[in-house]
């Protein structure tokens, strides 16, 4: 059952929340040594947490919006009496954290179950989720695959049919990559649109979190759930929100919906392509966009993600970068080491490429464009194959993700199964302004409705 069906099921009866939580468990049980999405599972927490929603609706009480719903969270995410662990070794001596996240706390209070939290790229800095401390989590669709990352952990839990719902982060593309590398669902809102607060940063000025999920309403609902302002995350401006209330089937009947060309169109792969075409055609999308400065706007993501990584993460570095992960210390030494005037200036310019971007949306509603280059390489691939020329494997797949992320636009990624990728799927980006999620919701929804994106079972 998807979310829809089982929240449904919790409401009037048919399943208790107990069942559910149980037999969620034991799902992560039977797939777990295959996946490795998880690295902690919080069994009493959700067996407790199930048994109160089921004893609410004992009472008669009215159940809350997530009533019963397993979900898991990447572990860069605060779990009251867990140690944040964000992919490192180096927090393992952290002291356990004395309260949720905020979004855990909000999820809680929708009466979401938390069953566990999910493996990462190190402090979030990488797209493959192939940890060298707590190991590679596999693709669902073919174990011998990455899963993406940072938040593949979070990706694969959904994918492999272990939770319906996960939260994970995304800077540079770190809930896009895994969605489209897995085929999941998943929604990286405007930037400063959910509250930050209570999870470990990467880049505060970028980062964003947010949900993956089996379905288009999982996000929509999970994403209602975690609404509201926070006063004490001075990056949160929810105020602005414009909740997504009643139906998802508004459609696009009206929306002006282009594909984008140029920059997304040549460093995609002609899988990664087909995609974004069969989406736009399903959308009645013709017209060809060009985004912006889309390697600048990628270029000076670079330059702040490593900058500001870096020096969070300097004390450490200093006195023990043997404890670090190693794919990724001598970039986050490098960025410690750049010069203050290019982060400066990378943020200026942030300024300009936000402004232009925003004008694009007076033209246009929704923008179409592939989610990853190619589909999931091999783990321990050095190189992907992009129209013959070969890339370096994990900072490029974030090649289509970085430009859209970096002007804070909202977006959701939907799953799609391209021919020519061995059954392998690759997900389609669906840009709106910020703010309008609802946007990127509704095409999402007419998508799923047509069978053109979907979620499938793994052979597992």
């Amino acid at each position: 059952m998807k979310t829809v069906a089982l929240l449904n099921a919790v409401a009037t009866g048919q399943v208790s929340a107990r069942d559910m939580c149980d037999a969620a468990l034991a799902r992560i049980e039977a797939t777990e040594p295959r996946i490795n999405a998880f690295t902690a599972q919080t069994v009493q927490r959700a067996r407790a947490e199930a048994d109160a929603v089921d004893a609410k609706r004992l009472r008669g009480e009215v159940l809350p919006l997530l009533a019963g719903l397993p979900y898991a969270v990447k572990n860069l995410f605060d779990i009251e009496g867990m140690t944040t662990l964000a992919g490192s070794k180096v927090n393992r001596g952290l002291p356990p954290a004395k309260s949720d996240a905020v979004l855990v706390q909000r999820m809680k209070a929708s009466g979401a179950v938390l069953v566990g939290a999910l493996n990462m790229d190190e402090y979030a800095y990488g797209f493959t989720t192939e940890n060298t401390h707590y190991g590679a989590t596999h693709n669902p669709h073919d174990l011998t695959r990455i899963a993406g990352g940072s938040s593949g952990g979070s990706g694969a839990a959904v994918a492999a049919l272990q939770v319906p719902v996960a939260l994970g982060s995304d800077t540079n593309g770190s809930i896009r990559v895994p969605a489209s590398l897995c085929g999941v669902w998943g929604l990286k809102p405007t930037f400063g649109r959910l509250s930050r607060r209570g999870s470990f940063p990467f880049v505060h000025s970028i980062d964003h979190l947010g949900p993956f999920g089996d379905s288009v309403e999982a996000l929509a609902l999970s994403y209602d759930a975690m609404q509201g302002t926070d006063p004490l995350d001075p990056g949160c401006h929810a105020t602005h929100a414009q909740l997504i209330e009643g139906s998802l089937d508004a459609g696009t009947k009206g929306l002006r919906i282009g594909i984008l060309g140029g920059w997304f169109h040549d460093n995609a792969s002609p899988p990664a392509r087909s995609v974004a075409a069969l989406a736009a055609k399903t959308l009645g999308a013709t017209e060809v966009v060009t985004w912006p400065d889309a390697g600048l706007g990628r270029a000076a993501a670079f330059i702040i993600s490593a900058s500001e990584g870096g020096s969070l993460h300097l004390k450490n570095l200093r006195v023990r970068a043997k404890d670090f992960e190693p794919l990724s210390v001598d970039r986050f030494i490098a960025g410690a080491l750049q010069p203050a005037e290019w982060t400066i200036r990378a943020q200026r310019f942030r300024r300009i490429y936000r402004d232009c971007v925003n004008s694009l949306f007076e033209e246009w509603d929704l923008l179409i464009a592939p989610a990853t280059p190619v589909c999931a390489p091999v783990i321990g691939s050095e190189t992907i194959d992009i129209g013959g020329v070969k890339h370096p494997a994990r900072p490029s797949m974030g090649l289509l993700t970085q430009p859209v992320s970096f002007a804070g636009c909202p977006v959701v990624a939907a799953p799609m199964w391209p021919e020519g990728t061995g059954g392998m799927p690759i997900g389609v980006q669906l840009i709106a302004a910020p703010w309008r999620e609802d946007i990127c919701l509704h095409a999402a929804k007419v998508l799923q409705d047509a069978g053109v994106a979907q979620l499938k079972e793994p052979a597992l």
